[in-house]
């Protein structure tokens, strides 16, 4: 070890931040704004040392260049990733390795800063990776998903993960299935809770209006701008922008939104000076956005911008031993909205929902229960009161299977039952002729398919 690596390892002894880069004068600089801030620094040339620094003490934050004599900075943020998981770490990167940036934050890396290195981007960067807890905890009135299902257990620790992070997350999943949620509890978890919250719904903004809704506009820009007016960035300044949709931006916006990811600036319509914004970006769409751009729909740079880390919410067929609760929540909700009590859902109701398929996904089952709670007599809701049998049936014209294979077949067999009933007058045993069963496999069958008052 040289005399210069020993003096730097000594005087990192008790540092909030570990700086790692190969050149004197940037790890100088770094040292030196940090110590502005009330923080102490210690610094690595390269990773074989910065890994050493990592073994032996404890920091708040670590800074990576990419470009290091022994390797990489990505090999410090999976060395990092790998031992050190509540360490925040960030790497400094050149505007022209920017891809390198995006890889890095794939691998685990908090945030990215951009050479040159601005003092107040240092300043957000250190306070953001300062504030992430631990282990995240839901705050009173935060958002919540519902469910105990191993699918929704994966999400949750998603979830988790990508709070403690400033990376880009890009949520997929059917309409309906609960994206906007799950945004919501990444921002809430993470160390922007407390800054806004801003959700966009990309495809109900007209396209001649786009650019002064996202990055605002000054005062006579165009006919009717009586004011200076923010845009969504600025609004979202400091916390979080949710693209909802993202997939029905035009092109045209595409480079404007990617430009604004790339270099954290905007300008205003009308403006000829640009403001810096922080903002995290999380998006979504229920397109699948890869085939949006092999159709030449998406730009594939923006696509990557965004797609840095994907959070997939399943959809509630694939969870159907979540409906239960997530039923009894909505009821609970919708009643005391009403300021009523809580209707109690029979077993036969039940059962039938965890039967149908929801292609509305969580949406459709509010909708469903708000209609059944209206039709309901007393204060139960039973079977007929959902209204499932005419949307969940099998198309006689298209033939089209709606849902997975198991809910169709288990639909089709239910309407041949019904109607061999229908024929014999609620005779069974003539129906299991009709149908060329035995009568124990009838039963079974109706059993199965929560059929047993038929």
């Amino acid at each position: 070890m040289s005399e210069a690596d020993a003096d730097r390892r000594v005087r990192g002894r008790g540092a909030d931040v570990l700086i790692v880069d190969d050149e004197d004068d940037i790890r100088e600089l770094l040292e030196l704004s940090l110590l502005r801030m009330g923080l102490g620094a210690c610094s690595a040339g390269s990773v074989s040392e910065a890994c050493a620094l990592l073994s032996t003490q404890k920091f708040r934050l670590c800074l990576t260049d990419m470009r290091l004599p022994d390797g990489e900075g990505l090999d410090v943020v999976r060395h990092v990733s790998a031992h050190c998981q509540d360490l925040p770490v960030a790497v400094i990167t050149a505007h022209a390795s920017m891809d390198n940036a995006v890889a890095a934050l794939k691998a685990g890396a908090f945030d990215y800063l951009a050479k040159p290195v601005s003092l107040d981007q240092l300043r957000t960067l250190v306070k953001s990776a300062l504030d992430v807890p631990g282990k995240a905890v839901l705050r009173e009135n935060s958002p919540n998903i519902t469910g105990n299902s191993a699918a929704m257990e994966q999400v949750r620790n998603m979830i988790e993960r990508l709070a403690r992070s400033l990376a880009p997350v890009y949520v997929a999943g059917e309409s309906g299935s609960g994206k906007e949620r799950a945004a919501r509890m990444i921002h809430h978890l993470g160390p922007r809770a407390a800054a806004p919250f801003v959700a966009v719904n990309c495809g109900a903004i007209p396209e001649n209006l786009m650019e002064s809704e996202f990055f605002g506009y000054r005062k006579g820009a165009f006919t009717g701008a009586e004011g200076d007016r923010d845009g969504f960035f600025q609004a979202a300044h400091g916390g979080t922008l949710f693209l909802d949709e993202v997939a029905d931006l035009p092109l045209a916006m595409q480079v404007k939104l990617l430009r604004v990811i790339q270099e954290r600036r905007v300008r205003r319509v009308g403006d000829t000076q640009e403001q810096a914004v922080d903002v995290r970006i999380i998006s979504a769409t229920h397109k699948n956005l890869k085939a949006q751009v092999d159709a030449g729909h998406f730009r594939q740079d923006l696509f990557y911008r965004l797609n840095v880390i994907e959070l997939q919410m399943p959809a509630l067929r694939e969870r159907r031993e979540d409906i239960p609760a997530l039923a009894h929540n909505i009821l609970e909700r919708m009643s005391a909205a009403s300021g009523q009590a809580a209707p109690m859902l029979t077993s036969g109701a039940l059962q039938a929902l965890q039967r149908y398929s929801f292609p509305g996904n969580v949406r459709e089952l509010e909708n469903i229960l708000e209609r059944a709670m209206a039709l309901a007599l007393g204060d139960t809701i039973d079977e007929p009161d959902l209204r499932l049998e005419p949307e969940c049936g099998p198309s006689e014209e298209s033939g089209s299977v709606h849902g997975n294979l198991q809910d169709y077949l288990d639909r089709v067999e239910k309407q041949a039952i019904i109607e061999a009933l229908g024929k014999t007058a609620g005779n069974r045993t003539r129906a299991a002729q009709l149908l060329g069963v035995t009568f124990r496999s009838l039963r079974y069958r109706m059993e199965r398919l929560g059929m047993k008052d038929a």
